[in-house]
């Protein structure tokens, strides 16, 4: 495995492999850039393929995250870690306290928090390893599980991209897909069913998907999410999902979701600008989750996590006004901005 001549190295800082033979332990920790602070991102547990796919995703999510925090003003760079395995066979509580001995021998270049595969209760058996973790806060509004405020983050997107599309002020009427009905996916449905809007979407598990549809989603099969005739899509599962096959067949005007790495590639960015769709990026729209794991370990209240969160909808108008001056896509005006931040060599207190 050759990391400076993966297609997804960006000049990381840090990329750092561990394997624990007694505890099954196969884990990836990649850090982008820590040019505003510490780096700070989720550790997930999935069941890849092969180490070179586990060694892509950890790179293109870390780099994700770098953007993520620069974009949602907070003093943090762009970190991540992958453990290799399938969470409902490999995971023990033997392999997370070896994982938090991997992250505390990093010194705190990298901190921790829940992702896909991992939730707040792995947190907890991690945290008696390693300091460099969050999203355990006790008495919290949600425990310390920071989906609610990425589906929060999501729902704002989605408002500002209704707002800048159609002048709309009101989710009344609107028909939104979700692909994924995981916690955040079910979080935002019940934020938009509140609304007024109707709620489609697709799971492959059964689970999730009774839990939406108590929620007052209706249920669509997985094949047809994408090109379902609908207002909005909100991608919410993995990421790659509009490549070169799917962008083609996305009837919704508008792409809003809660999943990292939503295009396959660069390409696809543009595709779906001359297709006359907009694109909220995922980076921007999803970062609710991220600032409220910051305002846990910086001991900040739920409520000033909330209002940090609703400010997403003006960072996503300011890239939409940008974008249509400018003519380039929604996805290159968000890099740009973010780069502004923490490419310029200032260093900002750890968090």
């Amino acid at each position: 495995m050759t990391v400076f001549n993966s297609p997804s190295f960006d000049s990381h800082e840090l990329v750092a492999f561990k394997e624990d033979a007694h505890s099954g332990l196969r884990a990836i920790i990649a850090v982008h850039n820590t040019a505003l602070g510490p780096a700070l991102g989720g550790c997930r547990f999935y069941p890849y393929g092969s180490d070179e796919q586990a060694l892509e995703d950890v790179l293109r999510l870390s780099r994700g995250m770098s953007y993520k925090s620069a974009l949602a003003g907070l003093p943090l760079g762009g970190g991540k870690a992958v453990i290799i395995g399938d969470p409902a066979s490999q995971k023990s509580r033997q392999l997370l306290l070896a994982m938090g001995e991997f992250i505390e021998g990093l010194s705190g270049q990298y901190i921790t928090a829940e992702d896909s595969g991992t939730g707040v209760a792995d947190m907890k058996v991690i945290s008696e390893r390693t300091t460099y973790v969050s999203g355990v806060m006790d008495g919290g509004r949600f425990g310390g599980d920071p989906s609610p405020y990425t589906a929060q983050g999501v729902f704002c997107g989605i408002k500002a991209a209704l707002a800048f599309r159609h002048k709309a002020n009101s989710l009344k009427g609107v028909r939104v897909a979700i692909q994924g009905a995981g916690s955040v996916g079910r979080h935002l449905t019940a934020l938009i069913v509140a609304a007024g809007a109707e709620v489609f979407i697709a799971d492959f598990n059964a689970a999730n998907l009774k839990l939406a549809q108590a929620l007052g989603a209706k249920t669509v099969a997985v094949p047809d999410v994408l090109s379902m005739d609908v207002d909005v899509l909100a991608p919410c599962a993995m990421g790659a999902v509009i490549d070169e096959q799917t962008v083609g067949v996305i009837k919704a005007g508008i792409v809003a979701g809660a999943a990292n790495n939503q295009l396959a590639q660069v390409i696809q960015g543009e595709q779906l600008r001359q297709r006359g769709i907009l694109y909220a990026p995922d980076f921007v729209i999803n970062a609710g989750g991220i600032i409220d794991v910051y305002y846990q370990r910086a001991e900040g209240s739920s409520e000033k996590s909330a209002a940090h969160v609703e400010t997403i909808a003006d960072t996503l108008q300011r890239i939409f006004r940008r974008a249509e001056h400018t003519g380039e896509t929604t996805a290159r005006v968000a890099e740009l901005l973010a780069e502004e931040r923490f490419l310029a060599p200032v260093k900002i207190a750890a968090a």
